[in-house]
């Protein structure tokens, strides 16, 4: 099939197909799938449950369902991009494949969450959840100024969140210091 039109210029809306290992790499993706979905079922299988204690359903229901799901549309997946089907991109889609990747900002996303993971015990969720907000506001490209508008933001999503797992949904989250407080 080819992609030029009467005039012999090709037309923007189709690419040329990949060639090479570029035209499988979407086989990755199955790769990936099916590895999750066997690590899922191989834990739901090995779970162990007492019969009294469930109910109808039962704890490993939903992991079988969600395994088997991915086994299958990994399968689904390998065979459309072995028959020749690929991935289209957005119509929206402004991403320019020419330009490097911007590793500093993916650093800086691993730092904060890395920060997040390491605060969140002895400063607590409401503090370590602030910092969290905060950086990836800044690592993603908020530049507003100390004590302005995106600690705030950051201070009352990290509040809210911590009052809707914590005191609304029950879900045991580190209180910190500031527990003594609130």
């Amino acid at each position: 099939m080819s992609t030029a039109n009467d005039t012999g210029t090709q037309r923007p809306d189709e690419r040329p197909r990949p060639t090479g290992l570029r035209a499988y790499s979407e086989l990755g993706v199955c790769g990936l799938l099916l590895a999750v979905g066997i690590l899922v079922l191989t834990d739901a299988l090995t779970m162990e449950t007492v019969a009294s204690a469930r109910g109808p359903v039962g704890p490993r229901t939903v992991p079988l369902v969600v395994g088997t799901a991915l086994l299958v549309v990994a399968v689904l997946l390998a065979v459309d991009v072995l028959r020749g089907g690929r991935g289209e991109a957005e119509g929206g889609e402004d991403v320019d494949l020419a330009e490097p990747a911007d590793w500093r900002t993916v650093a800086l996303l691993a730092g904060v969450f890395l920060a997040f993971a390491a605060l969140i015990d002895p400063l607590g969720f409401p503090v370590a959840g602030a910092l969290l907000f905060w950086g990836s506001a800044f690592a993603l490209g908020s530049r507003t100024h100390a004590l302005t508008r995106d600690p705030l933001i950051a201070a009352g999503l990290s509040l809210l969140t911590y009052a809707v797992f914590h005191l609304l949904l029950g879900v045991q989250l580190p209180g910190g210091p500031l527990m003594g407080v609130m």
